[in-house]
């Protein structure tokens, strides 16, 4: 396993990390499947107050007793489920998000969260106060540092021009390679970390079936797949290439992989035992799939 630094914080992050969503409702399988990925090096789990309207966390928090000061644990929050169960609203008010934090660090059974992320947002959210409510968390001692999960450019910059930040999570991928426009860079320049999220594309760039994705045509996936398929080895497969695309960009500092199988996670983990996608492959990756820009929140 390789480490990062997250952004201009102190948290080395496992290059590939746990994203904890895909866990499913059985603690002891959930365990067996975390302690595992410790055993291989990953040290970054991913999750959030929303999933599974907080059982994610429950279980994440059970499977670390013991091990807390060997993880960095990440989650979320805005996201806040309705009292009838039928939902949830953003709010990203400064009194709920330090309510929040507490029934986080409840459910994960440990006295301070690595890094608190805002799980969402837009650029008429009352920025200023959710900055305060992370900078009092911050300094209170029940979080390490904060960051925001958006692909949203221009919440990203004022986020950036605000705050201190160390990371945000954000989508891309060979058939998501909008942020290549105007999102790593600027963070790479600000020194801001990078969690991707969605590096696989729902599995897309791990063999699924093809079919349309976001301005993809069905044909145009297959296509994607089929290149990849072209520069396949002994060694390496379509999801290896893949994810090696991404993490050669150099504003990225992990990819937060979701894992469902003990399959999946060995695979995931294996990715540095690999060579390195060679540069000549990785300039045909980048100029043959197209790029596209985002039309909304520039």
């Amino acid at each position: 396993m390789k480490y990062a630094k997250l952004g201009n914080s102190d948290l080395n992050v496992s290059q590939i990390s746990f994203g904890c969503m895909s866990l499913g409702a059985d603690h002891s399988e959930n365990e067996q499947l975390i302690h595992r990925a410790i055993e291989l090096g990953i040290n970054t789990f991913d999750t959030a107050d929303l999933y599974a309207n907080g059982f994610n966390e429950e279980t994440l928090g059970a499977a670390l007793k013991g091990k807390r000061e060997k993880v960095i644990i990440a989650t979320k929050v805005g996201n806040q489920w309705r009292k009838d169960g039928s939902g949830w609203d953003w709010n990203p008010r400064k009194a709920y998000i330090k309510k929040a934090v507490h029934e986080s660090l409840d459910r994960l059974q440990t006295d301070y969260i690595d890094l608190y992320q805002l799980h969402g947002g837009t650029i008429d959210d009352p920025i200023d106060e959710a900055i305060e409510a992370f900078e009092e968390l911050k300094s209170g001692g029940y979080i390490r540092a904060y960051g925001i999960s958006s692909i949203r450019p221009n919440v990203i910059r004022e986020w950036a021009k605000k705050s201190n930040m160390v990371s945000v999570m954000m989508q891309y991928s060979l058939l998501d390679k909008r942020a290549e426009e105007n999102c790593l860079d600027f963070l790479k320049d600000q020194g801001i970390g990078v969690i991707v999220r969605g590096a696989l594309a729902k599995g897309l760039l791990a063999g699924k079936p093809p079919t349309a994705y976001l301005n993809h045509s069905n044909e145009n996936v297959q296509n994607i797949q089929n290149l990849l398929a072209s520069m396949e080895d002994e060694n390496r497969k379509m999801r290896d290439l893949a994810l090696q695309y991404v993490l050669s960009n150099p504003a990225v500092s992990t990819i937060a992989s979701g894992i469902r199988t003990m399959n999946q996670l060995e695979e995931n983990a294996s990715i540095f035992n690999l060579p390195f996608i060679e540069p000549n492959k990785f300039r045909v990756l980048q100029s043959d799939i197209e790029s596209f820009q985002y039309e909304v929140h520039r």
